[in-house]
C-alpha cells in the first residue's frame, strides 16, 4: 500500500522519458538559459502534456536538472569505491565533480533564474555530494591513503577553484592540475606513505 505523501514509482517507459527531458534541458540549459521549454520537449521527443506532467513549470525543470546532476556526481562515489581501490576512486569523483562543476557553471544563469527572486524556490543544497565526499575521505583516511582528519569542508574549500575554472576555456588541463595538486596535498602526511 502506498504511503500518503509519496509518489508511486514511475512505470519504465516514464522513467526513460523524463531521463531523456533531464538530459537534453542539460545540454540546452547550459548553452541558453532562456531555452524554451517548447523546444526542449521536441528535441526529447515528448508531446507537451508529457513534458509538463514531469515539469510543470521552468522552475521546477532547472531545479531538478541540478538535483539530477549532483545525484549522479554523488551515487558515483559508492560505485567508484566499490570498483577501485579508495585512492583512485577518490581521484576519480575528483574528474566527476570537475565535469559537474562545468555544467553548474553553464546553469549557473538558468539557475539564477529560478531562484534569484523573492517568493522563488531556494537553490538545493550540496548535502549528497558533501556525504559522498565524507565517505570517499573516509575509506581514504582507513586505507591510510590521505592524511587522517580531513572533512568534507575542508576539502571543498581545497577544491574550490574548481567554480572559478572558466567553463569555456580549456576547463579539463586546468581542473586536472588543480585536482592533482589538492590530491598530493591530502596525501602528505597519509600514515601509509
Amino acid at each position: 500500500m502506498e504511503q500518503p505523501g509519496r509518489k508511486a514509482p514511475l512505470r519504465s517507459d516514464a522513467q526513460r522519458n523524463r531521463e531523456r527531458i533531464l538530459e537534453v534541458a542539460l545540454a540546452e540549459l547550459t548553452c541558453c538559459a532562456d531555452a524554451p521549454l517548447s523546444s526542449i520537449a521536441r528535441k526529447a521527443g515528448v508531446g507537451q502534456a508529457t513534458f509538463y506532467r514531469n515539469f510543470p513549470s521552468r522552475e521546477a525543470l532547472v531545479l531538478e536538472v541540478y538535483r539530477h546532476e549532483m545525484r549522479q556526481v554523488a551515487d558515483s562515489a559508492a560505485e567508484l569505491l566499490a570498483a577501485e581501490p579508495p585512492e583512485r576512486a577518490l581521484r576519480a569523483w575528483m574528474d566527476h565533480l570537475a565535469r559537474f562543476a562545468m555544467t553548474k557553471a553553464g546553469l549557473a544563469d538558468a539557475i539564477r533564474q529560478v531562484t534569484g527572486s523573492p517568493g522563488s524556490p531556494a537553490k538545493p543544497g550540496p548535502t549528497p555530494v558533501l556525504d559522498a565526499s565524507d565517505r570517499l575521505l573516509r575509506a581514504n583516511e582507513a586505507a591510510g591513503t590521505i592524511r587522517p582528519g580531513v572533512t568534507a569542508d575542508d576539502f571543498f574549500l581545497a577544491i574550490a577553484g574548481l567554480w572559478l575554472i572558466e567553463p569555456r576555456d580549456d576547463w579539463q588541463t586546468r581542473a586536472t592540475r588543480l585536482l592533482d595538486l589538492v590530491m598530493d596535498g591530502l596525501r602528505a602526511g597519509a600514515p601509509g606513505r
